[in-house]
């Protein structure tokens, strides 16, 4: 009786351990992809193909590449299980944001007439 319940108890944890899984985008297959929560026929097509060019880097590039996944995408399907490269999503890097250049003057305009100190 103990035996038969350790056994069912110990096929239970196998089933929902391999259930959890991670599954990477460099080696998945389409229905490896789709048991990632969020990922649909769709988006599994979309990271194939992108993967055609070449495995993926790391999380920014499969961002980059594979539209339909943004930063916020990316947190969930990592959340899911999905990993790129064998690593968790953990935010993407930092990058330095280039300053806008200041709208020219154009003689005559309103700005321009607006900004000169009176005489």
């Amino acid at each position: 009786m103990i035996r038969n319940f350790l056994v069912t108890l110990l096929a239970a944890f196998a089933l929902c351990s391999s259930a959890w899984a991670a599954v990477d985008a460099n080696q998945a297959s389409q229905a490896e992809l789709e048991t990632v929560k969020g990922i649909g026929p769709g988006l599994s097509g979309k990271i194939l193909e992108a993967r055609k060019a070449g495995a993926f880097k790391n999380w920014a590039d499969l961002v980059e590449r594979v539209p339909g996944v943004g930063e916020g995408n990316a947190a969930r399907f990592s959340q899911a299980g999905l990993t790129v490269a064998g690593a968790p999503f953990a935010g993407m890097p930092k990058t330095e944001k280039v300053a806008k250049a200041d709208k020219p003057v154009v003689k005559g305009d309103k700005a321009e007439k607006a900004a000169k100190p009176a005489p």
